[in-house]
């Protein structure tokens, strides 16, 4: 636990290596990450944490918006001295995660969204986000809190651990945090962000595609993946093909940091070429990788699908699938 702007902040700090945050979207904790915990920990410092008024950390008598989580989350870092990390949102989490690097970019090596989006501009997900403010402000919480647990689990014990953290959360909190996501929108600043950014998608999850094409074309510096057969919760329910993208894609970054790094004092000509060769790699400005990159090679497990395949309509969710 730890005191982040007077709020007891509950927070988990695993492995060691290149630190990655990951952010929870509403109701749900820190413990919707268990599995990148586990299997990325052996390369990677993956540090979870509660958002003020979810699971274990405290109530927030402060209304809950994206500034004030992004706020604590540097705060958060500055106790844990992280200068620099990684930071990984996953549904709404990726809106604070987008949110947080418009406000403190210098702080972070790049991001990376799992099924994220920058606004809720279609009537499917705006009325389940609606009707979720709407249950939670009738304080209906052992309702929400099981519909989203089983949403997000893969077998019965990740029920049982994600309702019981999941259950201890701030009913009102929960609500400002689902109300707050209702109306934002970040859309017309994603130009700001310059640092590379990681995106990641399940092909199934037709509705989401249009906010992955919106953010592909928006950021700057952007890779854009749709893992094959999955739906909306990659973290808990495709696992091992996240992880395979991730380790790749960072495995690129921290490469092509390093050698931007090793001829920072040699002449302008040099530094040019080498920032050009890390574009190749990252497939910067490309609509997806070609399948002779890093990541590509690896289409067995990962779906790239051409441009016709990001889809603007909603489409049924799976049976028993709460997305946000």
């Amino acid at each position: 636990m730890a005191e982040v702007n007077g709020i007891p902040l509950h927070y988990d700090r695993v492995g060691r290596g290149v630190p990655i945050v990951f952010i929870h979207p509403p109701l749900l904790t820190g413990e919707n990450f268990v599995y990148q915990q586990e299997q990325l920990a052996d390369r990677f410092e993956v540090i979870t944490f509660d958002i003020r008024g979810h699971g274990r950390s405290g109530y927030s008598k402060e209304k809950i918006t994206y500034s004030l989580i992004a706020d604590d989350i540097c705060k958060l870092m500055d106790q844990l001295n992280i200068p620099k990390a990684y930071l990984c949102g996953y549904s709404t989490g990726g809106s604070v995660a987008l949110e947080t690097l418009l406000r403190y970019q210098d702080r972070f090596l790049g991001g990376i969204l799992i099924s994220g989006m920058s606004e809720v501009s279609d009537w499917y997900n705006r009325s389940r986000i609606w009707t979720a403010a709407r249950i939670t402000r009738l304080r209906a919480k052992r309702l929400m809190t099981a519909a989203i647990a089983i949403g997000n689990s893969d077998m019965p014990a990740t029920f049982k651990r994600l309702y019981a953290s999941a259950i201890q959360g701030h009913v009102r909190n929960l609500h400002q945090y689902y109300e707050y996501s209702y109306n934002y929108s970040c859309t017309s600043s994603l130009h700001r962000i310059h640092i590379p950014m990681l995106l990641i998608y399940g092909e199934k999850d037709v509705s989401f595609h249009r906010y992955a094409h919106l953010l592909h074309r928006s950021l700057p510096n952007s890779t854009l993946h749709l893992i094959a057969g999955a739906y909306h919760q990659i973290p808990t329910k495709n696992a091992s093909a996240l992880h395979e993208l991730m380790r790749l894609w960072l495995a690129d970054e921290v490469s092509s940091e390093e050698a931007t790094s090793s001829v920072a004092t040699s002449a302008s000509a040099s530094v040019s070429s080498t920032r050009a060769a890390a574009t190749t790699i990252l497939g910067e400005q490309q609509e997806y990788p070609d399948a002779d990159s890093p990541i590509g090679t690896h289409a067995d497990r990962i779906a790239q699908a051409p441009a016709d395949r990001i889809a603007q309509a909603p489409a049924d969710p799976e049976p028993g699938e709460q997305r946000l």
